[in-house]
């Protein structure tokens, strides 16, 4: 299918390959999380990697700063640094998310062209960022007029406490940019998702993405619309989520079954990962490899997601491809491991 290109009664140009009720549900969905939006600030994506990427080519050049978390996915890292941005960063807290004292800061010194948080289940630290942050960031994306990307795939995969608005919930002057993705909602391979951005930007929107790759498959949002026009979401995620709980809490008992005398970790109440933290000598780079040889474990290490190099005595942990038994198993042999080195 060709990529048509066409003025709507507005003059604005009209990106043809959306689905029209895909979008329609999007602006539903997102009333769901206390975001008000229209069809046209709905603009579809192969996933929250490539709205990152058309996102980071509308605010940034190469050489402007840029503000992202000290320790992040990898995939913001490839959508800020990898295109030459200045980057800056902030810590984020274990418990409550993004330092956003450390982001203020920043903002007020620098003046970056945009800033990227992820607020939900953080990849990889599970941390979510609370209310009264969620709030604050908003506030100061308006008083500094610097663009916030909200990459949100994972706050759909809660299981425990209550829901939380998104980011964009809190913003009044258009300075939040949302990214959803059905990918981890549905299934990765899916490569589907959404971002939210106002009517204006979307013919920029719309050229950067005509760049990538002219057009997300309309079969598979057809196919997607159909299954979630037949009420399939709700028990999927229901499922789902029941078992990433399950599998979630037999990690964490086996981890302080096995490995409470040496290490701590956060305690995701959503997404797929835990962020495990060893002394300070024991270089998970190197664990990496023994536990592929010698135990048949594989995780990643931190400083795969530490954007200055540290973090090397860290390591991600996902509870979400195994069952709970192998899960106590990995960890058993992990933590054997550890113990043999210390």
């Amino acid at each position: 299918m060709d990529v048509v290109l066409a003025r709507d009664a507005g003059g604005a140009l009209q990106y043809r390959p959306m689905y029209e009720p895909l979008r329609e549900w999007v602006v539903m969905h997102m009333a769901s999380r206390g975001v008000t939006c229209t069809p046209d600030e709905v603009f579809i994506t192969n996933g929250n990697q490539q709205g990152l990427s058309i996102l980071s080519r509308v605010f940034m050049d190469a050489g402007d700063p840029a503000v992202i978390e000290d320790i992040t996915f990898t995939g913001v890292q490839q959508a800020t640094i990898g295109r030459g941005a200045h980057i800056y960063t902030v810590p984020t807290d274990l418990e409550t998310g993004i330092d956003t004292d450390a982001l203020e800061s920043v903002f007020a010194s620098v003046n970056p062209r945009l800033a990227v948080i992820i607020p939900g289940h953080h990849n990889p630290l599970g941390v979510s960022i609370s209310d009264e942050k969620r709030a604050r960031l908003a506030a100061l994306a308006a008083q500094y007029h610097v663009p916030i990307i909200e990459d949100d795939p994972y706050s759909m995969l809660r299981f425990e406490g209550t829901p939380q608005q998104a980011v964009k919930a809190y913003d009044r002057a258009g300075y939040v940019f949302y990214l959803g993705s059905f990918s981890k909602m549905l299934a990765p391979g899916l490569r589907l998702g959404w971002l939210i951005a106002p009517r204006d930007l979307m013919p920029k929107i719309t050229i950067i993405r005509e760049s990538l790759d002219l057009e997300s498959s309309t079969l598979t949002q057809r196919a997607v619309y159909e299954f979630l026009q037949r009420g399939g979401l709700a028990p999927h995620l229901t499922r789902l989520n029941a078992t990433n709980a399950q599998r979630c809490a037999a990690m964490l008992d086996a981890l302080d079954t096995h490995l409470s005398d040496l290490a701590h970790w956060t305690t995701p109440d959503g997404g797929l990962f835990v962020w495990l933290t060893l002394p300070a000598h024991i270089d998970t780079w190197v664990l990496a490899e023994r536990a592929i040889r010698e135990a048949g474990v594989a995780f990643v290490p931190g400083g795969a997601f530490d954007v200055h190099g540290g973090s090397t005595n860290c390591l991600r942990l996902n509870f979400s491809a195994v069952n709970t038994d192998s899960i106590r198993e990995g960890v058993a042999r992990l933590a054997a491991l550890v113990h043999a080195w210390v």
